[in-house]
């Protein structure tokens, strides 16, 4: 099965596929910010900066599904010993990354005119910042380690260390007393979030998604070049 994974056979794939996406991209922006700005209503409470909800939870919902996703093509990788699985993980992280700072960022735009500060040791925000220092230490291991088994073990070491993390963001509201509320959207029951703030909010989710896939792909395509280059079509 995992031959269908090497780099020789999903390259022609892979280098056509980010202008189809880039499309999607750019309609479902388009679609997501007219709900989030326009179409959807004002909070009675937050007035219009509840707004900041549509970039800043999609962000922070991007970021834990990236880093998920590394953890566990790592894993996989190492065991099976797929170095191609490494190298997906490899260009996952930069998007995990960026979409970290800006989770972190418009949380503190929010956090201003909610809570009255900009930044508060709350115990989501502290664990999202350790999120993303792992993201930073997993990018850096791979620029330090120049042998590729060590950099495989590394950053393989850096996703299990940084998975526990995850875990710890999403339940910190219900472990401790932050000031974050808790969770709006349960899968398991209903969700209190209405379905007038729910629907631009998985059309923005959608729109990072996509915007998280194409970094990706242009990644990948890089790194698959690079592979070429050198004369190496197997990983």
């Amino acid at each position: 099965m995992f031959k269908y994974f090497e780099p020789s056979r999903i390259f022609s794939i892979t280098s056509k596929a980010p202008r189809y996406v880039m499309l999607l991209f750019i309609i479902t922006l388009a679609i997501g910010l007219t709900e989030a700005l326009i179409l959807s209503p004002e909070d009675y409470k937050q007035s219009h900066s509840v707004r900041i909800m549509y970039v800043h939870v999609p962000a922070a919902w991007i970021t834990l599904g990236i880093f998920s996703s590394m953890t566990f093509l790592s894993i996989i990788g190492y065991i099976f010993k797929i170095r191609n699985f490494f190298l997906i993980s490899k260009s996952l992280a930069p998007s995990g990354l960026v979409f970290n700072i800006i989770a972190l960022v418009t949380g503190s735009i929010w956090g201003k005119p909610t809570w009255g500060t900009w930044w508060a040791w709350d115990a989501r925000i502290t664990s999202m910042l350790i999120l993303g220092l792992f993201y930073f230490m997993y990018l850096v291991a791979w620029r330090i380690f120049e042998n590729k088994d060590s950099a495989f073990k590394i950053t393989t070491i850096i996703t299990i260390l940084g998975i526990v993390n995850v875990p710890i963001i999403k339940f910190s509201v219900d472990w401790w007393n932050t000031l974050h509320q808790p969770a709006s959207i349960n899968i398991l029951s209903k969700s209190s979030i209405h379905i007038s703030m729910l629907f631009p909010l998985l059309i923005m989710t959608a729109a990072f998604a996509l915007f998280s896939l194409l970094i990706f792909l242009m990644k990948y395509n890089t790194e698959l070049i690079k592979i070429k280059n050198k004369g190496l079509d197997r990983l």
